[in-house]
């Protein structure tokens, strides 16, 4: 299928063109440019960064990445019309990359909104079109191609995250646009293109975006609390693999190194040196896992552990907190 006609989507069945996609979300994403100020021995270094963001409420909020604003002194948007705003920040939270500005619109400016998709219904050769600021200076460029995978888990930043994967082309400068279902619906706020882990070198055809699906939780959180509440636990683990346990006679599972103070799992009969083999009745061998069953729960939900202790399972039962 030829990307410009269209085709068919899970969602909604026939894709549109490019080009109608275009016409209706582009006034919905924006040019970001922030300002941080460094200083040295040599005095102040002010630094410029560019990314993007997509205007999700005609109110003025408008989403982006965590890094695109991460450390700046002064936030610039600039929409599709050339206007420019000053942005104040909401909110913002590293651990999914995602933060919330806010302008005040003039009168004249009457804002577009995007409209969200459900990104829980997108299927694999679905279209996708991504729409951003790549390399700082190139406001409003339109990419397109489909949807490549679902639940990629991607580290970025030493930071796991599950994202879509594209391959409509994706550039630095980029992050914190839209990704658009072939109705023009958002499903996912675009992150920068990935390097390949090995080397720093560029692959192409590798986009990724957060689903949508995941980041309405957030940005609500942001305009209610100016923060993301997440319920903690307080340990600090290490992931036993295989041959760590084979070589020093462990069970597979989490190994407690520390409990930190005043945290819950200081409340109860947690050690360290336990090694945590299930979550609320699940298996679990990794930090990720526990956290993933952990982020599903609420500040003072109960999550109930099972660790291997001198060769003995022990049930611990720690009632959730909010993260510090």
């Amino acid at each position: 299928k030829n990307s410009s006609t269209g085709g068919t989507d899970a969602t909604n069945g026939t894709a549109l063109s490019t080009k109608d996609i275009t016409n209706k979300v582009a006034d919905s994403v924006v040019e970001i440019v922030t300002e941080s100020v460094s200083y040295s021995f040599y005095g102040q270094a002010v630094s410029q960064g560019a990314g993007s963001g997509v205007i999700i409420d005609k109110a003025g909020y408008i989403v982006t990445n965590h890094h695109v604003i991460e450390n700046a002194k002064s936030i610039k948007v600039t929409l599709k019309n050339g206007n420019e705003y000053t942005a104040k920040l909401i909110g913002s939270d590293s651990d999914k990359d995602v933060a919330l500005l806010k302008i005040e619109p003039k009168s004249d400016d009457n804002l577009t909104a995007a409209v969200f998709g459900d990104s829980g219904k997108l299927a694999v050769g679905d279209k996708a079109v991504a729409i951003g600021n790549p390399l700082g200076e190139l406001g409003g460029t339109v990419t397109d191609g489909i949807i490549s995978a679902l639940d990629r888990e991607v580290t970025i930043d030493n930071n796991s995250m599950n994202l879509l994967q594209t391959n409509a082309a994706i550039n630095p400068g980029n992050s914190g646009g839209g990704l658009f279902d072939g109705q023009g619906n958002l499903i996912g706020i675009v992150v920068a293109k990935a390097s390949s882990s090995d080397s720093n070198e560029s692959v192409e055809g590798l986009g990724f975006a957060i689903p949508i699906n995941d980041t309405i939780d957030i940005y609500k959180q942001l305009i209610d609390h100016g923060k993301v509440l997440r319920p903690y636990i307080g340990i600090e683990g290490i992931d036993v693999t295989q041959s760590i346990a084979e070589r020093y006679n462990l069970t597979e599972g989490i190994y407690i190194k520390a409990i930190q103070n005043s945290s819950p799992a200081s409340e109860t009969d947690l050690k360290a040196g336990d090694i945590i083999v299930k979550a609320d009745g699940t298996s679990i061998k990794t930090m990720d896992e526990l956290n993933k069953i952990k982020n599903n729960k609420n500040i003072g939900d109960n999550l109930e552990l099972e660790v291997i202790r001198s060769g003995k399972n022990v049930k611990v039962t720690i009632k959730l907190a909010e993260q510090p």
